[in-house]
């Protein structure tokens, strides 16, 4: 007899449903959140138990490694599956959820969830908070210029640097308002130094990665969108063909077909690192002024279509580049006659092995 187990995990306690190979259920328990205390649940039925399962979820990336390191057969599921399979519950409940996961386990339908290392959650914080604090910083800026326009002050296009200067002259006048705006500009000046601070260490440690440097060698491609890349795939073998990067980030057309009446295409779904990749081919389309095979080819896309489903079409040809050159060791050359001229030197160098291995 072989049991599988089901864990609904919560923020403090963690409901326990173990099955055997047969759906008969053997435990149904509730436990602390944490690893030794789910082994301690779970440890009369270790020699037979198959597979653990959970649900993605905040806590997967800590409790996940931890169930691994104490010998349980732990599998983290995909969400959407998860959902998928407990729709037809009539009641919710944390006691339901854990038999339903059990019984998941049981059958083999489900789709595992990758969980990515230690070191790519924090780098990937990093790049969370950085971006936070930027779109707290813009909306303090915002809010400023929303605010004076009830007094009639437009700034207009004011810079980041003369923006403070701008709103301490427009208020200089209005006592009430020249401290509250002194408040709002220290906030601002504050979000933006500390900003600044995690922006350097972005930086720091994309110099010091030298896949994130042959990343940016690509037009377009800066510090965030390499280090973003890097740190969302983790492990490169995990896709059996790069061409499925650009699905995983959301850069391909969803499909939604039944019968013969409905088939709706043309939907892009979204993703996290979308965002850094169509401004990175946004930079490619309109910034770089030099040659480059992809840039040409989204062009055409373009004049045929439109500029912004042209972005989309290069952000996923620059997502599935980035993961073959991560998987080959190759760097991009974007100039076809430079790519000319690499193919004949590597052709060059690999004659002159051939001529000493015969030697």
């Amino acid at each position: 007899m072989e049991f599988f187990c089901g864990l609904d995990v919560a923020m403090e306690e963690t409901a326990v449903c173990v099955v055997d190979d047969q759906g008969v259920v053997h435990l149904e328990a509730t436990a602390v959140t944490d690893p030794d205390a789910l082994f301690a649940v779970l440890k009369p039925f270790l020699p037979r138990l198959r597979r653990v399962g959970h649900e993605a979820g905040s806590l997967s990336p800590w409790l996940h490694p931890e169930l691994k390191k104490l010998g349980l057969p732990a599998i983290c599921l995909e969400t959407l599956h998860v959902r998928a399979a407990l729709s037809a519950q009539r009641n919710k409940t944390d006691k339901a959820d854990a038999l339903g996961i059990a019984h998941i386990m049981r059958t083999g339908w489900f789709r595992q969830a990758y969980i990515k290392s230690e070191s790519c959650y924090r780098t990937r914080l990093l790049l969370t908070h950085r971006r936070n604090l930027k779109a707290k910083f813009l909306d303090l800026e915002n809010s400023v210029r929303h605010s004076l326009k009830s007094f009639g002050i437009r700034l207009g296009k004011v810079g980041r640097g003369a923006f403070e200067q701008a709103v301490r002259q427009a208020v200089v006048d209005d006592p009430l308002s020249s401290e509250l705006m002194d408040a709002m500009l220290s906030a601002r000046a504050a979000l933006w130094r500390q900003y600044c601070r995690l922006h350097d260490l972005v930086v720091k440690m994309v110099a010091r990665s030298e896949l994130c440097r042959r990343f940016m060698a690509i037009p377009g491609v800066g510090p965030v969108t390499a280090l973003s890349f890097m740190t969302a795939i983790d492990d490169p073998s995990r896709f059996r063909r790069s061409r499925d990067v650009a699905a995983y980030f959301g850069l391909t057309s969803r499909r939604w077909q039944s019968g013969t009446s409905i088939d709706v295409q043309g939907r892009i779904s979204n993703a996290d690192v979308r965002r850094s990749l169509y401004e990175a081919a946004s930079g490619l389309m309109t910034r770089f002024k030099g040659r480059d095979k992809v840039k040409s080819w989204g062009q055409a896309i373009a004049k045929r279509s439109c500029h912004r489903k042209a972005c989309v079409a290069v952000a996923r040809k620059l997502a599935v580049s980035m993961h073959a050159m991560w998987n080959d060791g190759t760097f991009y050359v974007g100039d076809p006659a430079a790519s000319r001229n690499d193919a004949a030197q590597r052709a060059h160098l690999k004659d002159r092995r051939l001529l000493g291995a015969h030697r």
